[in-house]
């Protein structure tokens, strides 16, 4: 190939390529396949023989879905945005959230959807208890009858790197606690999710985990504004591979932060252990703040690349300078003055 001279009519393909059609290459590239069906494909067309056949949109939304819709989410989907928040970039197309996840009770790899047929995110109850008034418990048609629920345009930080933009659907975590009534003493706030290895492949197959999983903030982080409860995403109930049914979600924080299917909320006057801190605390500190001049262990943190747009492990994708506090600097950078 060294000896290879490009002719005029060998265009790299941004140049012969709609903009639109590039950076969206592995979608159209996906309907195209869907289209075609993979065997017509892969029998008509030798150089993709060997691949094997990709799961549907449909395949894979349904796979997250838990039961019907009740009566109380029923008149909640899809919730009125909120307009004062905005991606600054484009958003996710839908498929790419839901297929590539970080859950580790269900699997390792970014492959959840596939893990989740077993687990059974209704009926759920989370309590709410320690340092407060009213300690209570909810169940989730309590958090519709309650809470005034709105879709959120946030930005997502994965530590690995890679980013998102999605809609959620939630309220803020402060009202909730305003109802529980925080004594002054309590200064963080811990949650913990579920502990079912029936339900649960990866739970059952790692022992050597600190399950159930487990994270925390300070009050003030918790009271911000930003900090959101979701019960949903791209305008439906909260798929089971994304956190049903009921998550944090923290966008000035890397993901790891943001507590899956929540089953315990407890107010506290110590600084609680969290999953990620316990199993690796030169990895993942207890803040994890989105900070691009503070490098991970292993990798640099001063860019990220956005969810769906690498072909391959080797492919830039659309490619962002990272930001303080993922661009929410205005809403949270008060809370970190000394």
């Amino acid at each position: 190939m060294k000896n290879f001279v490009r002719r005029p009519w060998d265009l790299p393909q941004r140049l012969h390529t709609p903009e639109d059609v590039y950076r969206d290459r592995k979608l159209h590239r996906r309907r195209f396949l869907q289209a075609m069906g993979m065997t017509g494909v892969a029998a008509a067309l030798p150089f993709v023989s060997g691949c094997s056949e990709e799961a549907t949109d449909e395949q894979i939304e349904k796979a997250g879905k838990a039961d019907p819709l009740t009566k109380e989410q029923a008149g909640v989907y899809p919730a009125k945005r909120n307009d004062a928040f905005d991606y600054g970039r484009k958003e996710t197309v839908k498929r790419d959230a839901l297929e590539y996840t970080n859950f580790y009770e269900f699997s390792p790899s970014k492959d959840s959807w596939q893990h989740v047929g077993a687990f059974k995110p209704s009926p759920w109850n989370f309590e709410v208890t320690g340092l407060c008034a009213k300690p209570r418990t909810f169940d989730m048609d309590d958090v519709y009858k309650r809470f005034s629920l709105e879709e959120r345009d946030y930005r997502h930080r994965c530590v690995e790197t890679w980013a998102m933009c999605v809609p959620w659907t939630g309220f803020p975590l402060a009202d909730l606690l305003k109802l529980v009534e925080p004594k002054k003493s309590a200064k963080y706030v811990a949650f913990e999710t579920f502990e079912r290895p029936k339900e649960a492949p990866y739970q059952a197959q790692s022992s050597q985990y600190p399950w159930p999983y487990q994270e925390g903030l300070t009050i003030g982080e918790a009271m911000n504004e930003l900090t959101l409860l979701a019960t949903g995403l791209y305008g439906e109930p909260m798929p089971k591979q994304n956190g049903a049914p009921i998550r944090l979600v923290v966008p000035w924080k890397y993901g790891f932060k943001g507590t899956k299917s929540i089953m315990k909320i407890r107010l506290t006057d110590k600084k609680p252990p969290t999953f990620w801190t316990t199993v690796n605390a030169a990895e993942y500190a207890f803040e994890a703040n989105v900070e691009p001049d503070v490098p991970h262990p292993r990798w640099s943190q001063k860019t990220e690349w956005m969810l769906g747009s690498k072909l391959s492990p080797f492919d830039e994708g659309d490619r962002y300078d990272s930001v303080i506090y993922n661009g929410y600097g205005d809403y949270v950078a008060k809370l970190y003055k000394s």
